[in-house]
């Protein structure tokens, strides 16, 4: 499995991040919580790409859903070692080398101690929002069913039609599927083919999947916001996720 050249590219979005870093079991987090009242039994777990929690652009859209009413908890499951922003957009930058050293053995652990904890802090509910890398690890938590709500966004690593499967026998959390219209790693056809297994009501927990033509992958957190078409699918992807968790979480 690999990361295709979309997974680094993007533009990098201004603002200033509300929410704290928060060390969770060792584990360091970008925790965002709502300055109104807010169910305390709730979290959404960000799932970040392959840039991780560091990313100004994963800030700001942790901050996003705060602001929707959801406190949110984005994990570095990286370890303190995401890709360095200055790699966005870089050729030279050897994605296979860095990606060989953050294998499930790596990354899941940091990803299980920081849910054993919030579980002890009283949350009972969980949504996850995975964005590119992050939508593997959706998947694999949905497979466990430690989360109620998947949300998906351009997702990369994952195997079709077998993880689509897997997902329709295992999991009892409703999903949604942002996808897009130039996207190597979940490409048209893997779109129609999860359309064709959870489709038409097939799917109990519930099942949606939007398209936005003109995007390719990464749009949803690295999309250049200054062409119509990637901005109308960054805010509609973002749109999407939250009324799915408002209906599902």
């Amino acid at each position: 499995m690999s990361f295709c050249k979309d997974c680094i590219q993007g533009v990098r979005h201004e603002g200033e991040p509300q929410g704290t870093l928060e060390i969770i079991d060792g584990v360091s987090c970008y925790v965002a919580t709502p300055t109104v009242d807010y169910p305390k039994d709730k979290v959404i777990l960000f799932l970040p790409d392959v840039f991780g929690i560091e990313s100004n652009n994963a800030k700001l859209l942790a901050d996003d859903f705060v602001i929707n009413g959801f406190k949110v908890v984005a994990v570095d499951y990286f370890n303190g070692d995401g890709l360095p922003i200055d790699v966005m957009n870089s050729a030279s930058f050897d994605v296979k080398a860095w990606f060989a050293k953050h294998g499930t053995e790596q990354t899941r652990p940091p990803l299980d101690k920081v849910i054993a904890v919030l579980k002890e802090r009283g949350v009972t509910k969980f949504g996850a929002t995975g964005y590119c890398f992050g939508g593997r690890y959706t998947f694999d938590l949905a497979f466990d069913n430690v989360i109620q709500c998947s949300v998906v966004s351009h997702p990369s690593l994952l195997k079709v039609p077998d993880d689509l499967e897997a997902y329709f026998t295992k999991s009892k959390a409703p999903l949604l599927i942002n996808s897009c219209e130039v996207d190597e790693k979940f490409p048209a056809e893997a779109q129609t083919q999860a359309d064709e297994i959870f489709g038409d009501g097939k799917f109990a927990p519930g099942y949606k999947r939007e398209y936005f033509p003109g995007c390719t992958h990464g749009f949803a957190v690295r999309g250049d916001i200054k062409d119509p078409l990637i901005k109308a699918g960054k805010e509609g992807s973002f749109k999407a996720a939250v009324e799915f968790f408002r209906e599902h979480l």
